[in-house]
Protein backbone atom coordinates (compact mmCIF):
# COMPACT_ATOMS: atom_id res chain seq x y z
CA UNK A 1 0.00 0.00 0.00
CA UNK A 2 1.70 3.51 -0.71
CA UNK A 3 1.53 5.90 2.03
CA UNK A 4 2.38 9.32 2.61
CA UNK A 5 5.98 9.17 3.40
CA UNK A 6 7.33 11.14 0.66
CA UNK A 7 10.84 13.03 -0.38
CA UNK A 8 9.37 16.38 0.71
CA UNK A 9 8.64 14.59 4.42
CA UNK A 10 11.49 15.18 6.88
CA UNK A 11 13.18 17.69 4.68
CA UNK A 12 15.24 20.88 6.16
CA UNK A 13 13.56 24.34 6.86
CA UNK A 14 13.04 26.45 3.95
CA UNK A 15 14.85 29.09 3.23
CA UNK A 16 12.15 31.74 3.42
CA UNK A 17 11.10 30.74 7.01
CA UNK A 18 14.17 32.57 9.23
CA UNK A 19 11.78 36.21 8.07
CA UNK A 20 9.09 34.67 9.33
CA UNK A 21 9.83 32.91 12.19
CA UNK A 22 11.82 36.34 13.54
CA UNK A 23 7.58 37.79 14.35
CA UNK A 24 7.32 34.34 17.16
CA UNK A 25 10.35 34.09 19.02
CA UNK A 26 8.28 32.53 22.05
CA UNK A 27 7.84 29.65 19.60
CA UNK A 28 11.03 29.60 17.72
CA UNK A 29 13.41 29.83 20.51
CA UNK A 30 12.68 27.29 22.69
CA UNK A 31 13.89 23.53 22.65
CA UNK A 32 11.64 21.33 20.40
CA UNK A 33 12.80 18.54 17.96
CA UNK A 34 10.06 19.39 16.20
CA UNK A 35 9.31 22.44 13.24
CA UNK A 36 6.38 22.20 10.13
CA UNK A 37 8.81 22.16 6.88
CA UNK A 38 5.82 22.05 4.41
CA UNK A 39 2.14 22.44 4.36
CA UNK A 40 0.67 20.34 0.76
CA UNK A 41 -2.60 20.50 -0.76
CA UNK A 42 -4.35 18.04 -3.06
CA UNK A 43 -7.56 18.07 -4.80
CA UNK A 44 -9.21 14.78 -5.40
CA UNK A 45 -13.05 13.50 -6.73
CA UNK A 46 -13.16 9.67 -5.77
CA UNK A 47 -16.49 10.16 -4.32
CA UNK A 48 -17.34 12.63 -7.28
CA UNK A 49 -17.67 15.67 -5.17
CA UNK A 50 -14.11 17.80 -4.42
CA UNK A 51 -12.00 17.17 -1.76
CA UNK A 52 -8.97 19.42 -0.87
CA UNK A 53 -6.60 17.21 1.49
CA UNK A 54 -3.93 19.26 3.59
CA UNK A 55 -0.74 17.71 4.83
CA UNK A 56 1.69 19.29 7.47
CA UNK A 57 4.87 17.54 7.21
CA UNK A 58 7.83 18.25 9.47
CA UNK A 59 11.15 17.65 10.13
CA UNK A 60 11.02 14.24 11.46
CA UNK A 61 10.78 11.92 8.23
CA UNK A 62 7.16 10.52 7.66
CA UNK A 63 5.65 12.67 11.16
CA UNK A 64 3.14 14.45 8.78
CA UNK A 65 -0.77 15.23 9.77
CA UNK A 66 -3.75 15.25 7.56
CA UNK A 67 -6.10 17.54 7.27
CA UNK A 68 -9.86 18.40 5.53
CA UNK A 69 -10.31 21.47 3.85
CA UNK A 70 -14.12 20.46 3.08
CA UNK A 71 -15.91 23.07 1.02
CA UNK A 72 -17.29 21.52 -2.53
CA UNK A 73 -18.48 24.83 -3.98
CA UNK A 74 -15.50 27.24 -3.13
CA UNK A 75 -12.79 24.41 -2.94
CA UNK A 76 -9.70 27.00 -5.40
CA UNK A 77 -10.70 29.64 -2.85
CA UNK A 78 -9.95 27.83 0.09
CA UNK A 79 -7.08 26.57 -1.97
CA UNK A 80 -5.63 29.44 -2.07
CA UNK A 81 -5.79 30.78 1.46
CA UNK A 82 -3.89 27.42 2.74
CA UNK A 83 -1.21 27.88 0.17
CA UNK A 84 -0.64 31.78 -0.70
CA UNK A 85 -1.35 32.76 3.73
CA UNK A 86 -1.23 29.99 6.02
CA UNK A 87 2.00 28.12 4.82
CA UNK A 88 4.22 31.18 4.65
CA UNK A 89 2.96 31.31 8.13
CA UNK A 90 3.37 27.99 9.47
CA UNK A 91 7.22 27.14 8.21
CA UNK A 92 9.18 26.57 10.90
CA UNK A 93 6.80 26.34 13.79
CA UNK A 94 6.16 24.07 16.44
CA UNK A 95 3.17 21.86 15.59
CA UNK A 96 2.40 21.09 18.98
CA UNK A 97 1.38 25.12 19.94
CA UNK A 98 -2.11 24.17 18.41
CA UNK A 99 -3.97 26.75 20.50
CA UNK A 100 -1.51 29.14 19.70
CA UNK A 101 -1.50 28.52 15.71
CA UNK A 102 -5.21 28.70 15.68
CA UNK A 103 -5.37 31.96 17.03
CA UNK A 104 -2.73 33.50 14.98
CA UNK A 105 -4.31 32.61 11.58
CA UNK A 106 -8.10 33.21 12.76
CA UNK A 107 -6.75 36.80 13.29
CA UNK A 108 -4.15 36.76 10.21
CA UNK A 109 -6.99 37.53 7.90
CA UNK A 110 -8.34 40.73 10.23
CA UNK A 111 -12.10 39.70 9.36
CA UNK A 112 -12.25 36.82 10.95
CA UNK A 113 -14.92 34.29 10.12
CA UNK A 114 -16.48 33.00 7.28
CA UNK A 115 -16.45 29.63 5.37
CA UNK A 116 -13.55 30.11 3.21
CA UNK A 117 -11.52 30.45 5.96
CA UNK A 118 -13.18 28.50 8.46
CA UNK A 119 -12.36 25.70 5.77
CA UNK A 120 -8.62 26.65 5.35
CA UNK A 121 -8.17 26.93 8.97
CA UNK A 122 -9.99 23.77 10.04
CA UNK A 123 -7.66 21.71 7.96
CA UNK A 124 -4.57 22.90 9.32
CA UNK A 125 -5.99 22.73 12.98
CA UNK A 126 -7.38 18.97 11.99
CA UNK A 127 -3.37 17.93 10.64
CA UNK A 128 -2.06 19.85 13.78
CA UNK A 129 -4.15 17.45 16.04
CA UNK A 130 -3.64 14.40 13.64
CA UNK A 131 0.26 15.00 13.91
CA UNK A 132 -0.19 15.43 17.35
CA UNK A 133 -1.99 11.94 17.84
CA UNK A 134 0.87 10.27 15.78
CA UNK A 135 3.83 12.12 17.60
CA UNK A 136 2.42 10.85 20.97
CA UNK A 137 1.37 7.58 19.39
CA UNK A 138 -1.90 7.92 20.69
CA UNK A 139 -5.48 7.67 19.09
CA UNK A 140 -6.84 11.12 18.49
CA UNK A 141 -9.82 10.68 21.15
CA UNK A 142 -7.21 9.85 24.13
CA UNK A 143 -5.67 13.23 23.33
CA UNK A 144 -9.63 15.02 23.66
CA UNK A 145 -10.54 13.31 26.76
CA UNK A 146 -10.05 9.91 26.36
CA UNK A 147 -13.24 6.88 25.31
CA UNK A 148 -16.65 8.16 26.24
CA UNK A 149 -18.45 5.18 24.07
CA UNK A 150 -17.71 1.86 22.45
CA UNK A 151 -18.69 3.28 19.32
CA UNK A 152 -20.78 6.23 17.56
CA UNK A 153 -24.37 5.41 15.97
CA UNK A 154 -25.18 6.57 12.77
CA UNK A 155 -27.92 7.35 10.97
CA UNK A 156 -28.34 6.48 6.88
CA UNK A 157 -30.36 7.89 4.24
CA UNK A 158 -33.75 6.85 2.51
CA UNK A 159 -36.46 8.47 0.69
CA UNK A 160 -39.15 7.56 -1.57
CA UNK A 161 -43.03 8.87 -2.78
CA UNK A 162 -44.86 7.02 -1.08
CA UNK A 163 -44.94 5.65 2.71
CA UNK A 164 -44.95 1.84 1.76
CA UNK A 165 -42.09 2.45 -0.45
CA UNK A 166 -40.03 4.10 2.29
CA UNK A 167 -41.10 1.37 4.52
CA UNK A 168 -39.45 -0.83 2.73
CA UNK A 169 -36.11 1.01 2.14
CA UNK A 170 -35.97 1.17 5.56
CA UNK A 171 -36.48 -2.52 6.61
CA UNK A 172 -34.08 -3.09 3.72
CA UNK A 173 -31.20 -1.28 6.02
CA UNK A 174 -32.48 -2.56 9.45
CA UNK A 175 -30.91 -5.83 7.94
CA UNK A 176 -27.81 -4.03 7.67
CA UNK A 177 -27.77 -2.98 11.39
CA UNK A 178 -29.39 0.48 11.13
CA UNK A 179 -31.40 2.30 13.85
CA UNK A 180 -31.75 5.53 12.61
CA UNK A 181 -32.75 6.71 9.32
CA UNK A 182 -33.22 10.25 7.33
CA UNK A 183 -36.44 9.94 5.35
CA UNK A 184 -36.88 12.36 2.24
CA UNK A 185 -39.97 12.41 0.53
CA UNK A 186 -40.06 12.49 -2.89
CA UNK A 187 -43.30 15.09 -3.80
CA UNK A 188 -45.03 15.39 -7.16
CA UNK A 189 -44.33 17.81 -9.68
CA UNK A 190 -41.86 19.74 -7.38
CA UNK A 191 -37.40 19.63 -6.94
CA UNK A 192 -37.37 17.99 -3.00
CA UNK A 193 -34.23 17.91 -1.20
CA UNK A 194 -32.41 14.23 -0.91
CA UNK A 195 -34.49 12.39 -3.37
CA UNK A 196 -34.54 11.52 -7.01
CA UNK A 197 -37.43 13.67 -7.85
CA UNK A 198 -38.07 15.48 -11.17
CA UNK A 199 -38.83 19.11 -10.55
CA UNK A 200 -41.50 20.90 -13.54
CA UNK A 201 -38.79 21.48 -15.74
CA UNK A 202 -37.62 18.13 -16.16
CA UNK A 203 -35.07 18.00 -14.41
CA UNK A 204 -33.26 15.28 -12.03
CA UNK A 205 -33.66 17.13 -8.71
CA UNK A 206 -29.72 15.71 -7.87
CA UNK A 207 -28.74 18.84 -10.09
CA UNK A 208 -31.26 21.29 -8.48
CA UNK A 209 -32.41 22.66 -11.52
CA UNK A 210 -36.03 22.11 -10.86
CA UNK A 211 -38.85 24.28 -8.89
CA UNK A 212 -39.38 24.29 -5.44
CA UNK A 213 -43.27 24.53 -4.82
CA UNK A 214 -43.55 25.20 -0.92
CA UNK A 215 -47.23 24.42 -0.51
CA UNK A 216 -46.88 20.84 -2.18
CA UNK A 217 -44.70 19.98 0.22
CA UNK A 218 -46.26 21.09 3.12
CA UNK A 219 -49.32 19.25 2.25
CA UNK A 220 -47.77 16.36 1.09
CA UNK A 221 -44.62 15.68 3.29
CA UNK A 222 -46.15 15.60 6.75
CA UNK A 223 -48.87 12.92 5.88
CA UNK A 224 -46.14 10.45 4.34
CA UNK A 225 -43.98 11.07 7.45
CA UNK A 226 -46.81 10.28 9.89
CA UNK A 227 -47.96 7.00 8.02
CA UNK A 228 -44.30 6.00 7.90
CA UNK A 229 -44.80 6.04 11.89
CA UNK A 230 -47.68 4.36 11.61
CA UNK A 231 -46.45 1.44 9.54
CA UNK A 232 -42.80 1.33 10.74
CA UNK A 233 -43.92 0.97 14.43
CA UNK A 234 -41.80 2.59 17.15
CA UNK A 235 -38.55 0.25 16.33
CA UNK A 236 -36.49 2.61 14.53
CA UNK A 237 -35.57 6.54 14.83
CA UNK A 238 -37.06 9.14 12.30
CA UNK A 239 -35.40 12.19 10.49
CA UNK A 240 -36.37 14.40 8.13
CA UNK A 241 -34.31 17.86 6.64
CA UNK A 242 -36.12 20.49 5.73
CA UNK A 243 -32.87 21.96 4.59
CA UNK A 244 -33.37 25.78 5.37
CA UNK A 245 -36.46 26.33 2.43
CA UNK A 246 -39.58 26.90 4.45
CA UNK A 247 -40.39 30.44 5.92
CA UNK A 248 -40.84 31.28 9.37
CA UNK A 249 -44.41 30.76 9.33
CA UNK A 250 -44.56 27.35 7.53
CA UNK A 251 -41.68 26.14 9.95
CA UNK A 252 -44.25 26.47 12.84
CA UNK A 253 -46.61 24.61 10.78
CA UNK A 254 -44.63 21.67 9.31
CA UNK A 255 -43.00 21.33 13.14
CA UNK A 256 -46.35 20.52 14.33
CA UNK A 257 -47.90 18.80 11.65
CA UNK A 258 -45.11 16.49 11.71
CA UNK A 259 -45.36 15.78 15.41
CA UNK A 260 -47.19 12.42 15.19
CA UNK A 261 -44.67 10.41 13.30
CA UNK A 262 -42.36 10.94 16.77
CA UNK A 263 -38.85 12.13 14.57
CA UNK A 264 -35.98 11.54 16.29
CA UNK A 265 -35.07 15.38 15.11
CA UNK A 266 -36.28 17.89 12.61
CA UNK A 267 -33.24 19.37 10.47
CA UNK A 268 -32.77 22.75 9.51
CA UNK A 269 -36.70 23.78 9.72
CA UNK A 270 -35.33 27.42 9.88
CA UNK A 271 -32.24 28.96 7.73
CA UNK A 272 -29.28 30.53 9.39
CA UNK A 273 -30.72 34.24 8.84
CA UNK A 274 -33.76 33.55 10.90
CA UNK A 275 -32.49 31.80 14.12
CA UNK A 276 -33.36 34.19 16.03
CA UNK A 277 -37.28 32.42 15.94
CA UNK A 278 -35.74 29.47 16.98
CA UNK A 279 -36.83 30.33 20.94
CA UNK A 280 -40.98 30.83 19.83
CA UNK A 281 -40.39 27.31 17.08
CA UNK A 282 -38.90 25.44 20.31
CA UNK A 283 -42.20 26.35 22.32
CA UNK A 284 -44.51 26.37 19.53
CA UNK A 285 -43.83 22.22 19.22
CA UNK A 286 -42.69 18.92 20.74
CA UNK A 287 -40.29 17.82 17.94
CA UNK A 288 -37.14 17.76 18.65
CA UNK A 289 -34.99 19.95 16.09
CA UNK A 290 -31.51 20.15 14.68
CA UNK A 291 -29.41 23.01 13.38
CA UNK A 292 -25.89 24.58 12.44
CA UNK A 293 -25.02 22.21 9.37
CA UNK A 294 -24.26 25.76 7.24
CA UNK A 295 -23.12 27.73 10.08
CA UNK A 296 -19.68 28.81 9.69
CA UNK A 297 -18.64 30.24 13.32
CA UNK A 298 -18.83 28.54 16.30
CA UNK A 299 -20.75 32.02 17.71
CA UNK A 300 -23.57 31.70 15.65
CA UNK A 301 -24.57 28.48 17.87
CA UNK A 302 -24.22 30.13 21.33
CA UNK A 303 -27.72 32.01 21.33
CA UNK A 304 -30.06 28.67 20.72
CA UNK A 305 -27.83 27.28 23.63
CA UNK A 306 -28.31 29.56 26.17
CA UNK A 307 -31.91 29.46 25.36
CA UNK A 308 -32.10 25.85 25.18
CA UNK A 309 -34.20 26.38 21.50
CA UNK A 310 -32.88 23.18 20.29
CA UNK A 311 -31.69 20.24 20.55
CA UNK A 312 -28.90 18.88 18.91
CA UNK A 313 -26.33 21.03 17.00
CA UNK A 314 -25.22 20.00 13.73
CA UNK A 315 -21.51 20.55 13.34
CA UNK A 316 -19.26 20.31 10.61
CA UNK A 317 -15.77 20.42 11.79
CA UNK A 318 -14.12 21.81 8.65
CA UNK A 319 -16.24 24.96 8.00
CA UNK A 320 -15.99 25.92 11.98
CA UNK A 321 -12.04 26.03 12.28
CA UNK A 322 -11.25 22.61 13.42
CA UNK A 323 -11.35 20.77 16.34
CA UNK A 324 -9.92 23.56 18.66
CA UNK A 325 -13.13 25.72 18.32
CA UNK A 326 -15.33 23.12 17.79
CA UNK A 327 -14.48 21.12 21.36
CA UNK A 328 -15.25 24.12 23.19
CA UNK A 329 -18.55 24.81 21.21
CA UNK A 330 -19.24 20.73 22.07
CA UNK A 331 -18.63 21.30 25.98
CA UNK A 332 -21.06 24.55 26.24
CA UNK A 333 -23.40 22.71 24.67
CA UNK A 334 -23.07 19.65 27.21
CA UNK A 335 -23.77 22.13 29.68
CA UNK A 336 -26.99 22.95 28.68
CA UNK A 337 -28.41 19.41 27.95
CA UNK A 338 -27.31 19.50 24.12
CA UNK A 339 -26.53 17.09 21.89
CA UNK A 340 -24.41 16.76 19.00
CA UNK A 341 -25.30 15.45 15.51
CA UNK A 342 -21.96 15.89 13.40
CA UNK A 343 -22.78 16.97 9.81
CA UNK A 344 -20.87 13.67 7.58
CA UNK A 345 -22.35 13.69 3.75
CA UNK A 346 -20.05 12.82 1.17
CA UNK A 347 -18.80 16.00 0.84
CA UNK A 348 -16.81 15.54 4.17
CA UNK A 349 -13.76 13.50 3.09
CA UNK A 350 -13.22 10.37 5.50
CA UNK A 351 -10.28 12.39 6.75
CA UNK A 352 -13.27 15.14 7.81
CA UNK A 353 -15.42 11.82 9.09
CA UNK A 354 -12.60 10.57 10.88
CA UNK A 355 -12.11 13.76 13.01
CA UNK A 356 -15.61 13.72 13.11
CA UNK A 357 -15.80 9.88 15.30
CA UNK A 358 -12.31 11.20 17.60
CA UNK A 359 -15.19 13.90 18.96
CA UNK A 360 -17.85 11.89 19.12
CA UNK A 361 -16.10 8.86 20.91
CA UNK A 362 -14.68 10.95 23.42
CA UNK A 363 -17.87 14.03 24.12
CA UNK A 364 -19.95 13.09 26.62
CA UNK A 365 -23.06 14.57 24.73
CA UNK A 366 -22.61 12.94 21.35
CA UNK A 367 -26.32 12.75 20.08
CA UNK A 368 -26.21 10.91 16.38
CA UNK A 369 -23.15 10.36 13.31
CA UNK A 370 -24.21 11.16 9.84
CA UNK A 371 -23.00 8.02 7.89
CA UNK A 372 -21.85 8.35 4.58
CA UNK A 373 -22.00 5.72 1.65
CA UNK A 374 -18.12 5.94 0.65
CA UNK A 375 -17.30 4.52 -2.47
CA UNK A 376 -14.94 1.78 -2.67
CA UNK A 377 -12.55 4.50 -4.82
CA UNK A 378 -12.97 6.59 -2.06
CA UNK A 379 -11.62 4.34 0.34
CA UNK A 380 -9.04 2.76 -1.96
CA UNK A 381 -7.67 7.01 -1.87
CA UNK A 382 -8.22 7.01 2.36
CA UNK A 383 -6.60 3.98 3.73
CA UNK A 384 -8.23 3.10 7.05
CA UNK A 385 -11.48 4.88 6.35
CA UNK A 386 -14.36 4.58 8.97
CA UNK A 387 -17.30 2.43 7.42
CA UNK A 388 -20.21 1.68 9.40
CA UNK A 389 -20.60 -1.63 10.85
CA UNK A 390 -24.05 -2.70 12.11
CA UNK A 391 -24.88 0.91 11.85
CA UNK A 392 -22.03 2.08 14.44
CA UNK A 393 -19.02 3.71 13.61
CA UNK A 394 -16.01 1.61 15.58
CA UNK A 395 -12.63 3.93 16.57
CA UNK A 396 -9.64 2.04 15.89
CA UNK A 397 -6.07 2.57 18.04
CA UNK A 398 -4.24 3.77 15.16
CA UNK A 399 -2.34 7.28 16.15
CA UNK A 400 -3.58 10.62 15.55
CA UNK A 401 -7.16 10.52 13.15
CA UNK A 402 -6.10 6.65 12.02
CA UNK A 403 -6.69 7.54 8.35
CA UNK A 404 -4.53 7.66 5.54
CA UNK A 405 -4.14 9.20 2.23
CA UNK A 406 -2.75 7.55 -1.11
CA UNK A 407 -1.26 11.12 -3.16
CA UNK A 408 -0.66 8.49 -6.11
CA UNK A 409 -4.07 6.71 -6.15
CA UNK A 410 -5.90 10.40 -5.67
CA UNK A 411 -4.65 11.63 -8.88
CA UNK A 412 -6.25 9.12 -10.73
CA UNK A 413 -9.47 11.32 -9.60
CA UNK A 414 -8.90 14.75 -10.79
CA UNK A 415 -11.23 17.69 -9.11
CA UNK A 416 -14.53 18.68 -11.48
CA UNK A 417 -13.84 22.45 -12.62
CA UNK A 418 -15.28 25.81 -10.83
CA UNK A 419 -19.00 26.03 -10.87
CA UNK A 420 -19.98 22.29 -11.49
CA UNK A 421 -20.43 21.27 -8.18
CA UNK A 422 -22.25 24.94 -7.36
CA UNK A 423 -25.07 23.39 -9.94
CA UNK A 424 -26.74 21.56 -7.52
CA UNK A 425 -27.73 24.80 -5.55
CA UNK A 426 -29.62 26.40 -8.18
CA UNK A 427 -33.19 26.06 -7.13
CA UNK A 428 -35.76 28.56 -7.88
CA UNK A 429 -39.32 29.15 -6.83
CA UNK A 430 -42.82 28.56 -9.07
CA UNK A 431 -42.28 32.52 -9.30
CA UNK A 432 -38.81 32.19 -10.76
CA UNK A 433 -37.12 33.83 -7.72
CA UNK A 434 -34.38 32.38 -6.11
CA UNK A 435 -34.46 29.45 -3.33
CA UNK A 436 -32.49 28.76 -0.75
CA UNK A 437 -30.87 24.96 -1.71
Amino acid sequence: MTTLASAEAGQAIPPEAPAILARAPWSTTRESRLRITNVRTFMTAPQGVPYLIVRVETNEPGLYGLGCASDPQRTHAVRSVVEDYYRPTLLGRDPADIEDIHRLLLNSGYWRGGSIQGNALGAIDVALWDLKGKAASMPLYSLLGGQARMHAETYTHVHGHTAAEIVDRIEKRRDDGYRHFRVQVTVPGSDTYGTTSTGVFGQSSDLRNGTWDALSYLTYVPKVLCDVRELIGDGVELLHDAHQRLSIAQARQFARAVEPARLFFLEDVLAPEDIEWFPQLRASTTTPLAVGEVFGDVHQYLRLIETRSVDFIRIRIPTLGGITPVRKLVAAAELFGIRTAPHGPGDVSPVGQAANLALNISAPNFGIQEAAAFRDETIDVFPGTFVPQHGVLIPSETPGLGVDFDERLAARFPAPAPLEHDRWAMLRNTDGSVQRP
